[in-house]
């Protein structure tokens, strides 16, 4: 009997066919992703084996692949994982159906077979934002990271000065303030209904804290402007080159405001 895909799953399930269409041609989601990109480059060692959460259709993998990475994906959508395998298949990388709420029993299926231990792990565009319990990502990474490995990890930020301004301006105001909330927040893509967390930094640190340090912490969005304001903003590029040059500047030091967050961890010596 097949296990029925919890709501968040079937919700991106649904747009899986035209999500890159629909979202990769908007500017805005373009400079965020490169901000995110530029972090873990950074950050992971070259031809490094590295673990993706919450993968989607491979755009991510796909650019680290590209650059000689080893990438596992994994994703909770099995039409995100069939878009993502085929696009990763001449790397020989790995895809698998797994949410990060099974990402205990993942490391214990993978580790059983004598997989080797992950040089990093990250997930980019918040679907850790559809977990409530981190602590069973934060135990599944512990099991599958090399000590002293990153693990670089992008969630909604809980305070977004753009995204309150853009809300209002289109005649939302209702979904101006919707980050503020601290508990599980309902969302809707394409007519399907899910919730959302959006998990405080003190939240993350808890989960975090016995196998893992928070390095640093980056605004990805703090002048770019999020989703919520698109198409217009695609329509301005000199004004989102703009903001892409600021972000630059402030993504430390008010990396609070950003639309995203991006926290590096790095494990801790093996316990």
């Amino acid at each position: 009997m097949t296990t029925p895909l919890r709501p968040a799953a079937a919700a991106f399930n649904t747009v899986a066919p035209i999500f890159d269409q629909r979202f990769g041609q908007w500017l805005s989601v373009a400079a965020q992703r490169c901000a995110v990109r530029t972090a873990l480059l950074r950050r992971f060692p070259m031809g490094g084996h590295i673990l993706e959460l919450g993968g989607g259709t491979g755009e991510d993998g796909l650019f680290l692949a590209e650059r000689g990475f080893n990438i596992f994906l994994t994703d909770p959508s099995p039409a995100m994982v069939s878009l993502a395998k085929a696009k990763l298949a001449p790397f020989g990388a790995q895809v698998e159906v797994a949410g990060g709420e099974d990402l205990e029993d993942l490391a214990s299926r993978y580790l059983s077979t004598g997989g080797a231990l992950f040089d990093g792990a990250f997930s980019n565009f918040a679907p850790l934002n559809c977990v409530v319990d981190l602590e069973t990502v934060a135990y599944g990474l512990a099991r599958l990271l090399k000590p002293g490995a990153a693990a670089m990890l992008v969630l909604f930020g809980t305070f977004c000065p753009g995204e309150m301004v853009t809300e209002v301006l289109r005649g939302r105001p209702h979904l101006a303030l919707r980050r503020l909330s601290r508990v599980e927040t309902p969302a809707r893509l394409s007519k399907h209904a899910f919730h959302v967390i959006y998990h405080r930094r003190a939240a993350l640190l808890r989960a975090f804290a016995p196998w893992f340090v928070l390095e640093r912490r980056l605004g990805i969005g703090v002048m770019v402007p999020p989703s919520a304001a698109e198409p217009w903003i695609s329509n301005h590029p000199r004004l989102l080159a703009l903001a892409e040059r600021m972000d630059r500047v402030v993504s430390r030091p008010m990396a609070i405001f950003g639309d995203h967050i991006l926290y590096q961890f790095r494990r801790n010596a093996e316990k």
